[in-house]
This record gives structure tokens, C-alpha cells and sequence, in this order.
């Protein structure tokens, strides 16, 4: 068989569609775009929707917690049916519970409502995210950091335009319009993505599964080599991927989550929580683009470990810029954190293709992305407890602290060899 560089996937990938794949990616980056507002909208219509329910906004706390654990946990299964059944029966699923789920918030009467809608659409959110994730890694082997940085980066960036609507009129009178409104374009969208979206056949690229050693630097979906989610967890690369994620996806929800109530917190005025509120999700999306095509050219855990210490070192930042009232040096650190942090949905579903493969990528990638789970606990509920007991100083401290200690910890990593499995068999047997 040649040098993988030597196929033509643009090519391959015509024969198979019909059409140019790139279209695949407009799609997932559409559907990506339409189910952003779950999380990056919640901060600016918590306030309304606690006044309309006659509630104390920290009953609302959870409601995040509940979402990040919902989206995250579903995509295993998610995962696991798509990479066997392709994704267009997934897709009409989670149009239904995604589009419907903001749509019930309208209606909302209760707490346990509130709790229980945004749940379901959560799932929706996470079928959505892993389809549209290995989306691009399926057909895009050659170029998966720009690829799954388009959708990720719509993902962040889609609210971008949400965000100002939904401050504009989410008053406790015209709140149910907008989420209505919004749950609508939701199911519309996803709807006709399940129509445009399919995976490529089995074999496109006529690869063998070969893990040659020597072709360790290259990715392993481009050398023919497939892991399944259980060869993968029995790899160190795996948990040490797990346990940055955690750090990472904690120290960036943190920010997604508080970010008003944070400016608010530090005596900022109204116009500066506003502003980093509307600007973060695009720097959050412009970031997934840019550093997602970055890491295609250059090393890729290099890449990720600058990129989460200045994520940390911007973080650390804040705390002066709150306590000097500087609002302009606020926004821009809260966009810089936002630009370093936010491709770790690029660089993880990246790193998972690369010493993994492509061929189970969902299941394989799921598994990967439980780990923003323990990251949305650290934001919602741990958050919440240690700013009660000690205040956003110290809290912001720790959320920087953690993405610091994941960047250096990228530099541990190297790619798995067949080797060690064969030893852990030996071993077993």
C-alpha cells in the first residue's frame, strides 16, 4: 500500500457523497450553531426565569450542574449507536428533545420543570455534539483540527448572535417568546441536518489495519489503525487525556457559566458584564478555528500545552482587573482566557483520532468526554460552594490554576503502541 499522503480524500470522499464533503461540515457546524444557546445563553436568562418562577436564583444553580452531566453522559450511548448505525435516526431524536426542550421552557410552571426540560434538550444537546464532532473526524482524517474546529467553533460562536437578543427581551414578560422562538430555529435546523448528514462507507480510504511503530508521528487514522473504546482505556495516554479534560473543561465552564455574576461580584459596572457576556462566545468560536488549524501544522500536544497555560495565565488575570475596576482590561482577559481554553474541544476529539483512529471515534470520543462531567460539577455546584465559603478570588485562582497544570501536563504525553497492549494481554493471560 502507498504513503497515506499520496490518497486523494477530497477525491474518495466525492465518490462516496456524490458531492463535496465540505458540505458535511456545513452541516454539523449548522446544527452545532443551533443548540449553542444551552450553553452559552444560560447565564443571561437565569435571572428572568428565576423572577418568573418566584424562586431565589441559587435554586437555579444545578440547572447548569444538571446540563453539562445530561449532554456529557449521553453521548455514549450516542456514540456507541452512531458509529454502528449512522447518524440520521440519532439526528430526528435529538431535534425532538433539543427543539422541544426549549420550547417547553416557555411553558415552565415549576422548578422541577425547569429542571427536567433542560435536562432532556441536554441529551439532544449531546447527540448533536457527537455526531457533529465525528462528523468531521470521519471524513476529514487529513485535516481534523481545522474540521472540528468549524464546528466547535459555531458551536460557541452560534449564541453569539442569541445572546444580545435574549438580554434585549428576556424580561419576565417577553422571556417565553424568546425561548420559544429560539426552540423553533432549534428543531428546524436540526431537522434538516438529519436529512443531509451520513457517514463514510467502511474502507473509504483502502487502508489496512496496520499499526506499523515507526509511523507513530502519524495519525493513526491515517495508518490503517482502528482502537476499540476498550483497547483505548487500556492505555495511559487515555487517563491522563481524562484528567486534563476534567481540569480544563472546569476552568472554562467556570467562566461560560459566571461570567456575569462574576463582573457583577467584582463591583463592575452592567455595560462590562453585558460586553464579556456577548463577546466570550466568539471568542470561545473564533479560538476553535485558529488554534484548531494551528494544531494541524504544528505539533498538536505542543500546540495545547501554550495554549492551556495561557488560558490560565488570563484567568489569574481577572482577579486584579475586578479588584482595580479596570472594565475594558476585564473584558480582554475574560476573552483571552476564552481564546486559550476553548479549543480543548478541538484538541481533545484531535488527539482522540490521532492515537486512536477514526473508526470508532464516537464511541471512542464519548468516553473521553465524560470527563466534562466532573468539569461541570467543579463549575456548578463545587463553584458555587467555594464562592460562598471564601468568595470569587480564590475561585477564579483555582480555575486558573487548573488549566496551568493541564498545559504541563500535555507535555507527558506521546503516542500508545501496540506494545503495551500486547504486554497487558500477556499479563492477563
Amino acid at each position: 500500500m502507498g504513503d497515506s499522503s499520496d490518497i486523494d480524500y477530497a477525491g474518495r470522499a466525492r465518490e462516496a457523497l456524490g458531492f463535496s464533503r465540505w458540505w458535511q461540515i456545513v452541516a454539523a457546524a449548522a446544527m452545532m450553531a443551533a443548540v449553542s444557546p444551552y450553553q452559552y445563553v444560560w447565564s443571561s436568562i437565569e435571572g428572568p426565569l428565576a423572577e418568573s418562577l418566584d424562586i431565589a436564583l441559587p435554586a437555579l444553580g444545578a440547572v447548569f450542574s444538571f446540563y453539562v452531566v445530561f449532554q456529557s453522559l449521553s453521548q455514549l450511548p450516542a456514540g456507541w449507536w452512531r458509529d454502528r448505525r449512522g447518524p440520521r435516526a440519532l439526528m430526528f431524536f435529538a431535534a425532538l428533545l433539543a427543539g422541544g426542550g426549549y420550547i417547553g421552557l416557555a411553558y415552565a410552571t415549576s422548578v422541577w420543570q425547569l429542571y427536567v426540560l433542560y435536562s432532556l434538550g441536554a441529551v439532544g444537546v449531546g447527540i448533536v455534539y457527537t455526531v457533529a464532532v465525528n462528523t468531521a473526524v470521519k471524513w476529514f482524517p487529513d485535516r481534523t483540527g481545522l474540521t472540528t474546529g468549524i464546528g466547535t467553533m459555531a458551536f460557541a460562536g452560534g449564541s453569539a448572535l442569541v445572546v444580545p437578543y435574549v438580554r434585549a427581551n428576556a424580561t419576565v414578560a417577553g422571556y417565553a417568546d424568546v425561548l420559544r422562538n429560539v426552540g423553533l430555529v432549534i428543531l428546524l435546523v436540526l431537522l434538516v441536518g438529519a436529512v443531509l448528514l451520513r457517514d463514510p462507507p467502511e474502507d473509504w480510504l483502502g487502508l489496512d489495519d496496520r499499526a506499523d511503530d515507526n509511523d507513530d508521528g502519524l495519525a493513526a487514522s491515517l495508518r490503517g489503525r482502528a482502537y476499540t473504546t476498550g483497547e483505548m482505556l487500556r492505555t495511559w495516554q487515555f487517563w491522563l487525556l481524562y484528567a486534563m479534560f476534567v481540569a480544563t473543561a472546569g476552568a472554562d465552564l467556570l467562566l461560560i457559566a459566571n461570567v456575569v455574576r462574576m463582573a457583577e461580584a467584582l463591583g463592575l459596572a452592567a455595560v462590562v458584564a453585558t460586553a464579556a457576556a456577548t463577546l466570550l462566545p466568539i471568542a470561545a468560536g473564533v479560538s476553535r478555528l485558529v488554534l484548531g488549524a494551528v494544531s494541524d501544522r504544528f505539533d498538536r500536544v505542543h500546540v495545547m500545552a501554550v495554549s492551556f497555560v495561557l488560558a490560565g495565565a488570563f484567568r489569574l488575570a481577572l482577579v486584579p482587573a475586578g479588584v482595580a475596576d479596570a472594565g475594558i482590561a476585564f473584558v480582554a482577559f475574560v476573552l483571552g482566557a476564552m481564546f486559550f481554553s476553548s479549543p480543548l474541544y478541538v484538541y481533545f476529539p484531535a488527539m482522540v483520532a490521532d492515537y486512536y483512529g477514526a473508526e470508532h471515534s464516537s464511541s471512542n470520543y464519548a468516553a473521553l468526554y465524560t470527563a466534562k462531567v466532573g468539569g461541570g460539577v467543579f463549575a456548578g455546584t463545587v463553584a458555587g460552594a467555594l464562592v460562598a465559603a471564601f468568595g470569587w478570588v480564590p475561585t477564579l485562582t483555582l480555575g486558573g490554576a487548573l488549566a496551568v497544570a493541564a498545559g504541563l501536563a500535555a507535555l507527558l504525553l506521546r503516542p500508545p503502541t501496540d506494545a503495551g497492549l500486547e504486554r497487558d494481554d500477556a499479563t492477563a493471560g
